[in-house]
């Protein structure tokens, strides 16, 4: 039965073909643009985010991961995804990916964590290991793009190449992009580094990522 539907379906679109009618990629259309509605005050933005249902992730999400820190923060670190550790725990230093980033701030960069900024690009975790889709991730823009907005920090870090590909559109090779300081927007600079757990599972980049560090805090 299912492969006279299947031959019934393909002979309808032939037909279509026939008329004249193209095929195409389904467009991705985010349900909501709330980036005019959001309120100018972090709190009150991280009260939006936590009860956030602009996609899918809402309905499988144990929790929304609102960005964490200081307001006056000079430094602003923008990781991808939720990580399952930060999910089930709510702190962005959970796991040994949150220690090692933990380490960096404290130890390299010699600051407290509390007075740097965290946030995530996209803000609820997917199912498993699967990553958001597209539209997922654009449902989240508004959000990261108003934190950035209120904070006007002098240095963004993204961790990793979705993180960087997400916060600047840019498909340039992660390698050729990684350690520079790229001019963001309005004297902010944009840094783009390893991700603390690539670092792990790569132990042999720890010392360019020190280095990196260094001109980061150069730049603080």
């Amino acid at each position: 039965m299912k492969s006279y539907q299947n031959a019934a379906l393909l002979q309808n679109l032939y037909r279509l073909k026939a008329l004249g009618f193209d095929y195409c990629d389904p467009v991705i259309v985010n349900p909501r643009n709330v980036e005019g509605e959001l309120p100018d005050d972090l709190a009150s933005l991280q009260r939006i985010v936590a009860n956030c249902h602009l996609c899918d992730l809402a309905k499988i999400r144990r929790q929304s991961m609102v960005g964490t820190g200081s307001g006056g923060a000079d430094l602003m670190i923008i990781d991808a995804y939720v990580s399952m550790a930060q999910d089930e725990s709510g702190d962005y230093f959970a796991g040994r990916s949150g220690a090692s980033l933990e380490s960096m701030i404290t130890n390299v960069l010699g600051r407290p964590t509390a007075s740097v900024y965290l946030t995530h690009a996209v803000k609820c975790k997917g199912a498993g290991t699967q990553k958001p889709t597209p539209s997922e991730c654009s449902s989240c823009k508004p959000y990261w793009r108003k934190e950035i907005e209120l904070l006007r920090p002098k240095v963004i870090v993204t961790l990793g190449p979705d993180a960087y590909r997400i916060v600047t559109d840019d498909s340039t090779p992660f390698e050729q992009v990684r350690g520079h300081k790229i001019d963001y927007d309005k004297g902010t600079l944009l840094v783009p580094l390893y991700h603390p757990q690539y670092l792990l599972r790569n132990p042999s980049l720890k010392k360019v990522t020190f280095f990196d560090l260094q001109n980061i805090k150069a730049a603080l």
